[in-house]
């Protein structure tokens, strides 16, 4: 349970790709949020259902399949408002009914639960991390074990390494960390568990970080668990 807020996780998957769906449900007025939503709709409205709420608002942290593809349905079920930043669908052409641009430092308001929206750039041109009180979600952007590949389109070491120096600024190290995917490690560790044990946070100087990040013959890069 969180100060305001109650958090859910649900995993979902298609063949080996293994996601993280977060639902967050305002204590005060029931207005529901899910981040991210993709591959089983059935698991998904299950449950809402179970929860007995519905998703008023839909984050989106990046336009990669595996985390949009179940936007559009649950528009059509519920009527979400979906959110994800103007350079992202400017720059992927992302569409989906009820879509709404958002830009760094944006607020978000979920009943009484405020969200910050953080253009954490790297593994896509307009990645987002949503900021709650207590929690944080990352997408691709910061895993517990590691970040995400800057090889995609639209992908930067630069801009990875000076997104994960702004998290490390600006996010209070009790907040919980939640990403779209696990190596292994169970999502929500504080993030100062990745201060202490995520190297790319060790990493202080940008040539470093960049040789690291891109260097040749990495293994398991998609092994989610």
């Amino acid at each position: 349970m969180h100060t305001g807020y109650d958090l859910y996780q649900i995993k979902v998957a298609s063949a080996n790709i293994r996601n993280f769906n977060y639902i967050v449900v305002d204590q005060a007025t029931g207005q529901t949020a899910i981040v991210d939503p993709a591959w089983d709709l059935e698991l998904i409205t299950g449950t809402f259902r179970a929860l007995g709420v519905k998703p008023d608002v839909i984050l989106l942290t990046h336009s990669h399949d595996d985390h949009v593809n179940m936007a559009a349905p649950l528009v059509e079920l519920y009527g979400s408002q979906v959110y994800m930043s103007a350079k992202e669908i400017d720059t992927y052409q992302f569409r989906c009914p009820n879509l709404n641009p958002v830009e760094d430092l944006d607020a978000i308001q979920l009943g009484e639960t405020g969200i910050t929206c953080l253009v954490t750039p790297g593994h896509t041109v307009g990645g987002t991390c949503y900021l709650l009180s207590e929690s944080l979600f990352t997408g691709d952007t910061i895993f517990i074990e590691g970040c995400g590949i800057c090889t995609t389109v639209g992908g930067s070491p630069y801009e990875m390494f000076e997104s994960i120096q702004r998290v490390k600024r600006t996010v209070e190290p009790h907040v919980r960390v939640y990403p779209g995917h696990s190596f292994g490690k169970e999502p929500g560790q504080p993030l100062s568990y990745l201060l202490r044990n995520n190297i790319y946070f060790h990493i202080e100087r940008i040539e470093h970080f960049i040789k690291f990040r891109m260097r040749g013959n990495q293994k398991g890069l998609f092994d989610f668990k």
